[in-house]
């Protein structure tokens, strides 16, 4: 096993039963001590800088990955929002870019933003499309699919009504999808965030979530629930 930081360590041990279940509320208030842990640095060292860490909970479903119908994908979201603004770009008819771009686009058209993406422009986060010109943004699948940016109707971003699209992308809201083990990442807000919105966050993700469970799924749904900081060790929660 490779040898852990001394920062780690510190947090491990002040991180309470490993092997516990944690209500949402006590968990996150493990999770916000853990993290303000701090280490003297060795000296001659550097100061670390101080970063607000993202949180993210990540829960493990009883589905087969391999099963189409079992797939687990969507956006949601977030009552607390994430602490975050994503950048956020629209393909559609050229006429309807000016109303993109007041919602929040940084860039928005058909053809020449077409071109750009596929010149190798991806300073971007998400990308939202118009039924329209879905003609046109299809090509880029080879391009954005790897990035995890090309447009779906089963996301939510390939959508007729793009200003909302558009601000609640830009907002934050999120995207997510199971891999391949049956996990689902997402981030839920910054460790400065207080008890209560962390705690009204990670509820109503795993509320959306439980909501999403697939008919031909037997057994156990939600199997493993768990948050960690970016900094930190995880703490497992009590969701049953």
């Amino acid at each position: 096993m490779p040898r852990r930081s001394k920062l780690y360590r510190e947090q491990f041990a002040k991180s309470g039963d490993r092997d516990k279940r944690y209500s949402v509320s006590e968990g996150v208030a493990l999770l916000k001590t853990v993290g303000a842990v701090k280490v003297e640095n060795k000296k001659g060292a550097r100061p670390r800088k101080a970063f607000d860490q993202t949180v993210e909970l990540v829960m493990h479903l009883g589905i087969d990955a391999r099963q189409a119908d079992q797939m687990i994908r969507g956006s949601v979201s977030l009552p607390k929002g994430i602490g975050a603004t994503k950048k956020v770009i629209a393909f559609c008819p050229d006429e309807l870019a000016a109303q993109a771009k007041a919602a929040g686009a940084i860039e928005a058209g058909a053809d020449e933003l077409v071109k750009k993406v596929t010149d190798g422009w991806s300073d971007f986060d998400v990308a939202i499309a118009h039924p329209a010109v879905m003609g046109k943004v299809g090509k880029l699948g080879r391009i954005l699919g790897p990035q995890g940016k090309m447009p779906s109707p089963k996301s939510g971003t390939v959508t007729p009504d793009l200003a909302k699209a558009v601000t609640e992308y830009a907002a934050g809201k999120l995207e997510y999808r199971n891999d391949a083990g049956g996990n689902i990442h997402a981030v839920v807000g910054r460790l400065s965030f207080g008890v209560e919105d962390l705690q009204a966050n990670i509820e109503a993700f795993i509320d959306h979530i439980r909501r999403l469970k697939p008919a031909t799924s037997k057994g156990q749904y939600i199997k493993k629930v768990c948050i960690a900081a970016t900094m930190t060790p995880s703490v497992m929660l009590d969701v049953s």
